[in-house]
Order: C-alpha cells, then sequence, then structure tokens
C-alpha cells in the first residue's frame, strides 16, 4: 500500500505518518520510485502500535523510541524481548532508598514473591521497575498505617496471576512473533485502564451488597 492508503487504514494523518518515520519509530517502507514507497501490513500493526503508546499510553516519542528498540531486538528471546519492551515503558517513581520502611517494604515484597514461588525475584526481580514500583506502594501503605503484611497482598498477587495468564494467552493468540511483542506491549498500555475500571465497578457492587440499603 502507498503513504495514503497507510495513513487512512491506520487512522493517522499522512504528516504523522511522515513524522514517525523520520524519528524512526516506523520503519521504511519498500522503494518503488525515487520519491514513494510501499508498505505493508507490518508496517500498519506497528502504527496501532505506536497510537497506543503515543494517544492512549501518553509517552512522549523519545520513550516510544526505547520501547520499540526493544521490541526490534532479535538478538532476545521472545521472553527477554517482551519483558525488555515492557520494562521501557513509564513506571512509577522508586521508593526511598535507605529507609527504613523501605526496607521493610522489601522484606515483605520477598516474602510475598518467595510464597507466590516466582523465581524472578530472586534474580532480576530487583531490578525490575514493576518490583521496584511494588516496593514503593508497599512503603507507602506502612507509613499510613494501612494493612500490607503478606497475607494482606496474597489475594491481590494470585488475583494478578490469573491477569497475566489472560493477558499470555491473548499474546499466544497471534501466529507471528512480532504480533505477538507488539500485543504485549499494547495490551499492557490498554488494558490497565480496562482493569482498574474493573476494579472500581466491582468495589461499588460490593459495597452496595455490603454496606447497601438492602443488606
Amino acid at each position: 500500500m502507498r503513504l495514503a492508503e497507510l495513513s487512512e487504514r491506520s487512522g493517522i494523518s499522512t504528516a504523522t505518518v511522515k513524522y514517525y518515520l523520520r524519528e524512526g519509530l516506523l520503519p521504511p517502507g519498500r522503494r518503488v520510485s525515487a520519491t514513494q514507497a510501499e508498505y505493508d501490513e507490518s508496517h500498519l500493526r506497528r502504527l496501532r502500535l505506536i497510537r497506543a503508546l503515543v494517544q492512549v499510553g501518553r509517552l512522549p516519542v523519545a520513550t516510544v523510541r526505547d520501547v520499540l528498540k526493544n521490541v526490534d531486538d532479535t538478538s532476545l528471546s521472545q521472553h527477554s524481548r517482551i519483558g525488555s519492551a515492557v520494562w521501557a515503558l513509564p513506571h512509577d517513581s522508586e521508593p526511598a532508598e535507605g529507609d527504613a520502611e523501605t526496607a521493610e517494604a522489601e522484606r515483605t515484597s520477598q516474602a510475598l514473591l518467595t510464597e507466590l514461588g516466582w523465581g524472578f525475584s530472586q534474580s532480576a526481580g530487583a531490578e525490575s521497575p514493576a518490583y521496584r514500583t511494588l516496593v514503593g506502594a508497599i512503603s507507602a501503605l506502612r507509613r499510613l498505617g494501612y494493612p500490607c503484611g503478606t497475607e494482606n497482598l496474597l489475594p491481590y498477587a494470585r488475583a494478578a496471576a490469573q491477569v497475566a495468564q489472560s493477558d499470555l494467552e491473548l499474546v499466544a493468540s497471534y501466529d507471528d512473533a512480532e504480533e505477538q511483542i507488539e500485543a504485549a506491549v499494547a495490551c499492557t498500555v490498554l488494558y490497565e485502564p480496562v482493569l482498574l475500571s474493573l476494579r472500581r465497578l466491582a468495589e461499588a457492587e460490593e459495597s452496595d451488597r455490603r454496606f447497601g440499603v438492602g443488606s
């Protein structure tokens, strides 16, 4: 397809597509003349991923470039490419270092992951942005006096494991390796608002059941 069709099918203006090409977010098309190139379905998929990252995830172009660099790193295994690409997505701020609450939150996090049998916690886990975010969240709960022991966190972790199974089943439903990695990144960004919304709706239902007029 030519640039105009790529723009129409992706819903992204030709000027923006050209900008993504200049910035290296979108691979160049196959040159058919001095001024024209042809694009295929892989370009369309990549534009949809960029759109998810920029418009929904609200990521700056520099961050999108870092994410896509990991998506395209064929020297890594499939698992590592997915992990590296997701790690490159923005995460919450790092927990305070050298702080007693943070140290206790670290111990709680390690105990939780050990209880779950999540082996990565003993190796790369400590460097994971998601792990550092977990430590920071538990530290904040401790400071404010809310329950955050292993027994309190296990139900959330087990629910997260079920969500992860659904995530990876969706990713595995794509036949092509490149599509799987792109889907893993896009779904991380696009499904997190779905999860947050469903949790709040479920809380409203449970609150009505427990505390509503008819309870």
